[in-house]
């Protein structure tokens, strides 16, 4: 499946029909993810890099923390009838790797709306994920030039007008992944999965760039691959800012032109 259909549309201009023609849209549909056999999410994305997707769940979900955890990734052909093939990720991992099935029934620490008070969630997700240690500094002048990078390599955006990002970036500011998808937060999980798969964590010197607002959940993730700073060019949520400062995490919010606001840790970055 294609990340983008064509649809056909009708212009009006100045409130008058102008033309019938078509137009592209971003392609949305549901992901069912098994892990050993049983059913354990169905998630709302833009098809590709499904392995990376179900990959970097399990990693932010704390369910698996490294490549070895990992034994296979299969995209089955789902037996829903009327639904398209290989909507289906099974998930399958190595010997050693529990499984604590109790906690995934909970799904605690995926909504920003999941009723936890701030400290309570935060306290509760530094049992799984530990604070980032690193010290290094960057010029703020690699990380203005971070959403242009974006921007350039966001192909289906630019059809579509309608998908998230989320790019990994090495220190120098040279891009290593970008994955566009209608959740904001499945395209940071398809980052995370494809680094994992390719043996590139724990991200200690990277930067992460996300293209719309940042809240808790993105901040969770990001330090599930041990990130240390996260740019984004709209707004952090109030919880977000909370846990980064937490976390040891440098935010960055407003990132346009020029300008930024550093929210959390400012000591990373080089005037």
């Amino acid at each position: 499946m294609s990340p983008a259909i064509s649809v056909t549309v009708d212009r009006f201009l100045n409130d008058q029909h102008h033309a019938t023609e078509p137009d592209w849209v971003a392609t949305e549909e549901p992901l069912e993810l098994r892990l050993e056999g049983r059913a354990l999410a169905v998630i709302m994305r833009t098809p590709g890099h499904d392995e990376d997707l179900a990959a970097g769940f399990l990693l932010t979900e704390g369910i698996i923390k490294k490549s070895t955890d990992l034994f296979e990734l299969s995209v089955c052909p789902s037996n829903a009838e009327g639904e398209s093939k290989g909507n289906v990720v099974e998930a399958l991992l190595s010997n050693n790797t529990s499984i604590n099935w109790d906690n995934l029934t909970r799904h605690v620490f995926t909504s920003s709306s999941c009723g936890l008070c701030g400290k309570a969630t935060i306290d509760s997700i530094f049992q799984i994920f530990p604070p980032v240690t690193a010290d290094w500094q960057i010029p703020a002048s690699i990380i203005r030039n971070l959403p242009d990078k974006l921007r350039q390599a966001q192909d289906t955006f630019t059809q579509t007008g309608g998908l998230h990002a989320s790019a990994l970036f090495d220190l120098e500011g040279n891009l290593i992944v970008l994955r566009e998808d209608v959740g904001r937060h499945n395209a940071l999980d398809k980052v995370l999965g494809h680094a994992l798969r390719h043996n590139l964590l724990p991200l200690n010197n990277h930067l992460l760039m996300v293209s719309g607002r940042v809240s808790f959940e993105i901040i969770q993730k990001a330090l599930a691959a041990n990130i240390p700073l996260i740019a984004a060019v709209s707004a952090p949520s109030s919880l977000a800012v909370e846990f980064a400062q937490s976390a040891h995490q440098t935010l960055i919010g407003f990132l346009r032109g020029n300008k930024m606001n550093i929210y959390t840790h400012p000591q990373r970055i080089q005037s």
